[in-house]
Parts: structure tokens; sequence; C-alpha cells
């Protein structure tokens, strides 16, 4: 019997899919949203109290799916506390407040589960945790937001301008009337950090990864990835590199047309999970719209009726690994005057082009030192990627 908090695309797709499949034990039996006088389709039991889903003693479980992280923090956290189990889609407050989830699910002995936060309907995070529990994984990273991936695969295989591709996001409903939150590589870093937790065990803040999205691509860049036969996709990587360290980032990458992830079109993401022995596995699947994420959340539902809950066994380590910037790799960099060249501190230049209406260089440069100017690159007109070597 669920208390259900939000019906929005997510909440309604769950509606209807448990409409649909005609479901014997799992049944929506109070709904809260935030404005109960706006006009619906849908005969339920609306509310717009919280206290009145808390107090139904009907309600045995909890599924949160609104785009408020405070809010949906106080309804995880008081769910929990009641020992009641709770499924959340919001990444935003998973990723400022999974430590301290963690530490409740285990104080009450209540789960928490959240695979749709992460890739929608890719089960990327139960995988890490049944699959990939050992030592032997070494990379995570992938297409993590089908919004801003739809965006990009209009832009190169269509041919529309980004400003008609995101237009089209946004009317089909799979980006926001403000698009930063997808298109800035926001979304991509919350589920990044939630992925780390699970993948290696550690817990890296939001303010400490280097993070910048697609909004500054412009139309030589684009010429320059199709000169290249290569495409814009925008990329977020957790590895484990020299042993025990983690680097972490969200950027377009320039992918090249041998990676997995190269096709993945539209608004689905794709993971490409790597390890010491079984080399490379890639997960695919919708990462965006109400009925596969709404699916995905009954997926979490289902689990908890088995009463399965997240062991987060990485976390038990010993020695967990060490999150560095101290890393340097190859990008990309378009710039439009001397002073935006100057933000960026090559290590070494192995291209460089010049002219009065586009400049660019190729060069490697150091993960902590974009971390440092990561502002002011999103405030100036530049746009920079990672250009891997293959």
């Amino acid at each position: 019997q669920i208390g259900l908090f939000g019906f929005g695309t997510v909440g309604n797709g769950l509606y209807d899919v448990l409409k649909r499949i005609e479901s014997s034990n799992v049944e929506i039996r109070r709904i809260c949203v935030r404005d109960i006088n706006k006009p619906r389709t849908v005969k339920a039991l609306f509310t717009d109290n919280a206290d009145e889903i808390f107090s139904d003693p009907e309600i045995n479980f909890i599924v949160e799916l609104i785009d408020d992280a405070d809010a949906a923090y106080d309804i995880v956290k008081r769910a929990l506390m009641k020992r009641l189990p709770v499924v959340s889609g919001n990444k935003k407050m998973l990723a400022r407040h999974i430590e301290e989830l963690i530490d409740l699910q285990r104080q009450y002995n209540t789960a928490l589960l959240y695979d749709a936060s992460a890739c929608g309907s890719i089960p990327v995070i139960r995988n890490l945790e049944e699959y990939y529990d050992n030592d032997l994984l070494t990379s995570v990273k992938g297409i993590l937001n089908g919004s801003s991936n739809f965006i990009l695969s209009k832009i190169f295989n269509e041919k529309m301008s980004y400003p008609a591709a995101l237009k089209l996001a946004q009317d089909l409903g799979f980006a926001e009337s403000n698009p930063s939150l997808d298109i800035d590589g926001w979304d991509s870093l919350f589920k990044l950090i939630i992925i780390t937790v699970h993948a290696f065990g550690l817990y890296v803040a939001p303010e400490q990864i280097f993070t910048y999205g697609i909004s500054n691509m412009n139309d030589d860049d684009i010429r320059f990835a199709t000169e290249k036969e290569r495409r814009f996709k925008l990329i977020g990587h957790v590895e484990k590199i020299d042993g025990n360290r983690l680097i972490m980032s969200v950027m377009p990458q320039l992918i090249s047309r041998e990676k997995y992830i190269y096709s993945v079109e539209d608004e689905f993401n794709g993971v490409v999970i790597k390890g010491l022995f079984y080399d490379k596995q890639f997960m695919f699947g919708r990462g965006a719209g109400g009925y596969p994420t709404g699916s995905a959340v009954l997926s979490d539902i289902t689990a908890c009726l088995y009463d399965y809950k997240y062991e987060y066994k990485k976390r038990n380590d010993s020695q967990l690994p060490e999150y560095t910037t101290d890393y340097s790799f190859r990008v990309y960099y378009r710039y439009q005057d001397y002073a935006d060249l100057d933000l960026v501190k090559f290590e070494s230049v192995s291209e460089n082009y010049i002219s009065d209406e586009y400049k660019y260089v190729v060069g490697k440069v150091s993960l902590r030192e974009l971390h440092k100017v990561q502002d002011e690159l999103r405030r100036r007109n530049v746009f920079i990627a990672a250009y891997p070597n293959d």
C-alpha cells in the first residue's frame, strides 16, 4: 500500500504502469502533490498534506518522486525513521545526503532503494552491488543523461541547430523549461556520485568534481568533431588509476566510432563498466521518460517485497580509494581571445589553430587546474571537451 509523493512525468508513469499490469500486491493508496487543485485526468486520492500519508495506518511503503531535493530529503528521512521502506528518484538529494541515509538504513533496519535515480531503465546500481561487488572494477563511464544525449543526437544525425534541438527536447518532455540541470552536467554529476558510492565505496561531494556541460557548444565545435569523424557526448566518468586513486569528471568527450557509446542515440543512456580481467561490459537503455523510469521504480518496489536491501559492500573495504584531481589528459579547447587561452594552463600543445572567426587548441591539461577555473569556463564564450587518443 503505497504513499506516493509527486505526480509528474515519472509519478504518472508509475501510476499508468501499475494500472496496465493490474498488480495484485502493489497499490497506490494516496498521492501527495504540491497543487491539489491542478486539473488531472486521474481519479485518485490526492492530498497536499504529507502528514495524511504518514499517519495512514494502511500505508506501508513510500515512493518519493518529486523534484525538490530538500523536500525529498525530509520525506525519505521521515520514512526511514518510521521504518517504512522507501524508493526515491531524487538524484540531487541522494548525491548530497547519501552517507547519512546509509546510516539511517542501518539504524532503523529499513531499505531505501533508488536504482531509477541513476540511469532510468538501466539497473546499473543493482549490478554494481551484486555482480561487480569485488576489487576487479576499474572504471565506470557513460552517457548518464538522456536529455543532453537527445539534443546531441539531433545535432549530429539530423543537422539540427543547437537551439532547435533543445526546443524539441523541451517540447517532448525530455528537457525542462530551465534545461541547465541536464545540459550543464549537473544531473549527470549527481548520478555519477551515486554510482561511485556503489562502484568503489567512496563518497565525493559535488563541489569537488569537475563538471562542465554542452551549453557553450557552437557550430565550430560541431564542425571540428565531424571533421575528426567523432561526436560529442556528455560523459560521466569515474576511474581507478595508479593503484588506489580515483578520478571523477563530467564533461563533453569527443567519442570515436569504435566506442560503444558513439552509437547511443536520442534519450537513451549507455554505461561502460570496465574490470581488470573481464575488460568492458556495456549496459544500454532508456534514460528519460515516464514509462521507462516508472518501470524502474516498480522494479525497486518489487525488490523490497522480497526484503532486498543495498549492502554497500565496497564501503566496508579497509582501504577505500583516495579521490584525486592530480591527473592530466588531452582536451579540445575553443576560445575567443588570448585572455581565454590564458585561463587554461596547458602542459603541452599538439595542435593550435587561429583565424579571425575561430581559434582552438588541442593539448594536455590537468584535472586539478580545470577544476579551479570551471566557474569561469562556464561564464566565458569558450568550450572544452576531453579528446581521448583512441
